[in-house]
């Protein structure tokens, strides 16, 4: 895997958390929306909020497949949209799971156990000759997690999609569909 992606200008990507109402159907109109109007998505993360009546959905966009506020304004007349807060990689902090097994026996299990320690990971399965590992880091930190493996040999590999927040202190800026409470 490579970093960030980067255009001339600096990242090409943007977090968009979107609130949405939980109900059955709108990640698939979502999805279609983007499908239908070819914008690519880069990353994908659904789960229910704090509040049962609403899940937050994490996308990152690449904002050379069309302008960002084109994406929003579409977003926007979706009905079971609540609010749509955008975040610039500079400003989000972005968290991403890495689950993968590597060929691994004897000392490379150790060592394979060493090198995921180092980044706060933890051994989940331990087999004679495989071990399987998981990091939760900053999608940068997980490409070179992935490129710290791939010596071992890469068994199989699962990356979740990035999930996001604002940095605290930074500004974000909202674009509000509905009232929260509503």
């Amino acid at each position: 895997m490579t970093g960030p992606i980067l255009g001339a200008a600096g990242p090409r990507h943007h977090i968009l958390s979107v609130l949405v109402e939980n109900k059955a159907g709108v990640l698939a109109r979502v999805a279609s929306l983007f499908s239908r109007r070819g914008y690519n998505i880069f990353s994908l993360a659904v789960a229910p909020t704090d509040d049962e009546r609403f899940s937050r959905i994490t996308i990152v966009v690449d904002v050379e497949s069309a302008p960002l506020e084109q994406i929003v304004q579409q977003l926007d007349k979706l009905v079971n949209v609540v609010r749509i807060s955008e975040l610039a990689p500079e400003q989000a902090m972005e968290r991403e799971l890495l689950l993968a097994t590597v060929g691994a026996g004897g000392e490379q299990r150790v060592q394979v156990a060493a090198l995921v320690q180092m980044f706060a990971g933890t051994v989940l399965d331990v087999a004679s000759d495989q071990v399987t590992v998981a990091v939760t880091a900053a999608p940068d930190t997980l490409d070179d997690v992935e490129d710290l493996l791939a010596p071992f040999g890469i068994v199989e590999l699962q990356r979740t999609g990035r999930v996001a927040l604002p940095k605290l202190g930074s500004r974000r800026r909202l674009h509000a569909v509905a009232d929260e409470a509503g």
